[in-house]
């Protein structure tokens, strides 16, 4: 998980005395990815006591297409003026640089970082009526039947990458099927249309326990508190370690004042006890200490970092 320190200074809620104090009417908070998804399931559940927080309700917005980008540019090309917020997970702002030659956005000069809020890790899941109920009988499976198994994910996104990188690591291949809808993505699942996917815990939880989906392993360096007896891959002889974030960047040009008051705002958020309860059951670690500054250090590192993977894995999307 990732862990960083930072003081959080508190500012007037107003960018100056003689506008109306920050935010005066509803703010727009985009997820650029579908319902059911798991920005969409947490940002209803932060959002709504970041609302209390700010003191005007913060409307959740779906604007899935294009793997996120659609929803991306769109905050993009927004008003700057502190009223519309992109949810945005490490695939559109540090794997898709990578993966686009026309990306309609640069992510450190396009947006502004405000705050972070989660960070945590892929779960392989399978249908519960295929033929392996370990990850490394499912290995051996995909060594015997090669390009045979299909797996479902957001095209160039973390979780087709972590499936790109587990075909590396373990000298096998795998199809994969893009999809937009998770709904749609659950529902084959369920029915044995695809084989599996990687996904996190707040979203897979519920299949597991109805028994309609196997955990065969997790993507971290330890095992989770939620699954207790999946292993990790580290632990299974396969080298696979991916870790997935979220955080919420406003378009170039916000004012900083405006800026400081939501991060503020976030940072009060993720320290409410219901919100840091849901977190700690969902295996999300808690980057509501993430500010500003810290957050333009995360996005620089973590681009670097997957330009490494994205090259090793030999993933493409063009």
């Amino acid at each position: 998980m990732l862990a960083f320190g930072v003081v959080l200074c508190s500012l007037a809620a107003s960018p100056t005395s003689a506008e109306a104090p920050y935010p005066s009417r509803p703010v727009t908070w985009i997820v650029p990815f579908s319902a059911g998804s798991v920005y969409d399931n947490t940002a209803r559940i932060i959002g709504k006591v970041l609302g209390d927080k700010l003191g005007q309700p913060v409307i959740v917005e779906n604007k899935p297409g294009a793997s996120g980008i659609i929803g991306t540019q769109l905050v993009q090309q927004a008003k700057p003026d502190g009223y519309t917020m992109l949810y945005s997970g490490v695939s559109p702002l540090a794997i898709y640089p990578w993966l686009y030659k026309k990306l309609p956005y640069t992510p450190l000069t396009s947006f502004v970082p405000v705050n972070g809020v989660f960070d945590t890790t892929p779960i392989l899941v399978v249908n519960a009526a295929k033929p392996y109920e370990t990850v490394n009988a499912f290995v051996d499976y995909l060594r015997k039947n090669p390009g045979k198994v299909n797996y479902g994910a957001t095209l160039g996104g973390l979780v087709h990458l972590t499936g790109e990188m587990l075909q590396v690591a373990t000298g096998t291949s795998m199809q994969v099927v893009p999809y937009t809808d998770f709904a749609k993505l659950y529902a084959d699942l369920i029915s044995g249309t695809i084989d599996g996917m990687f996904d996190f815990t707040a979203t897979i939880r519920p299949y597991v326990e109805a028994g309609k989906v196997i955990p065969l392993a997790v993507a971290s360096v330890q095992r989770l508190d939620a699954f207790p007896n999946v292993p990790t891959f580290k632990e299974s002889g396969i080298d696979v370690t991916m870790t997935a974030w979220a955080i919420v960047v406003m378009p170039a040009g916000t004012p900083s004042g405006i800026v400081q008051r939501m991060s503020t705002a976030f940072a009060e958020t993720m320290r409410d006890p219901a919100v840091a309860k849901y977190l700690e059951q969902n295996n999300f670690g808690n980057l509501g200490d993430l500010g500003p500054e810290k957050l333009r250090e995360l996005i620089v590192s973590e681009t670097a970092k997957y330009k490494v993977l994205v090259e090793r894995s030999g993933v493409s999307v063009e």
